[in-house]
């Protein structure tokens, strides 16, 4: 299992970033092949990383369950007689065992988290995830790790999978600092609105700004701090 970190994945302005990506598909049955580029991926099927496409291509069953975030371009998710397109800065994901087209604009590219394994039945269909969608209060952080006052969280699971028990949706916060600790999940998350910096184990910081895609692994430590209100999609499991 690949050691928990903390992987920026793609900045909005698409300046590169010092992650390592591995090129080529995930297994045999990725429909992306050379196009897919992954920075992680563990015993579990928990996968991340980006995708680079600027053709059409059709897949007669989706083997994942996955989560597009767009960092440039757009893509049209074509299934039966529905069809979703998302650009710059917008999200989708697209059930496992769907029938369904791909069709991408020249030079395109996103970032994905993907659950490449399941344990029952399958969810197909493709959802596009409204980043203004209505949220309800969900629970804060643990209060014995904050460093300030509990902030007020907020959250809708626009998409949930128990086949994998991945969920998809949107969350925002006020602002809040929290101690370093492990995260108790994998956990991708594109910033809608605001920013947030993630201190790390090896006194390194990265700072997530609004259009920033980052993952973090199950069991990496790092600390919370955000200024400001902060908006964002979230894949967790």
């Amino acid at each position: 299992m690949p050691h928990p970190t903390v992987l920026l994945l793609a900045r909005a302005d698409l300046s590169p970033v010092d992650t390592e990506f591995t090129t080529g598909p995930i297994d045999a049955h990725d429909p992306f092949d050379s196009g897919r580029r992954t920075a992680f991926v563990d015993e579990q099927g928990i996968a991340a990383g980006i995708v680079e496409l600027g053709t059409a291509l059709s897949v007669e069953a989706y083997p994942y369950t996955e989560m597009l975030v767009m960092h440039r371009g757009s893509v049209t998710l074509t299934s039966g007689t529905g069809s979703i397109t998302i650009s710059t800065g917008e999200s989708a994901v697209i059930g496992r065992g769907t029938q369904v087209r791909i069709e991408a604009q020249p030079d395109s590219l996103w970032a994905f988290c993907a659950s490449t394994q399941a344990s029952g039945p399958d969810k197909p269909g493709v959802t596009a995830l409204d980043r203004l969608a209505m949220l309800t209060p969900s629970s804060p952080p643990d209060p014995a790790i904050m460093i300030s006052s509990l902030p007020q969280c907020r959250s809708n699971n626009l998409f949930e999978d128990t086949a994998s028990t991945l969920r998809i949706g949107v969350w925002d916060s006020t602002p809040y600092e929290r101690i370093s600790r492990p995260h108790k999940i994998h956990e991708l998350m594109n910033l809608i609105e605001g920013s947030v910096v993630l201190s790390l184990e090896n006194g390194q910081s990265l700072t997530v700004n609004t259009g920033d895609t980052v993952f973090v692994a199950q069991g990496a430590p790092c600390k919370w701090t955000s200024t400001g209100y902060v908006r964002k999609f979230y894949a967790v499991t």
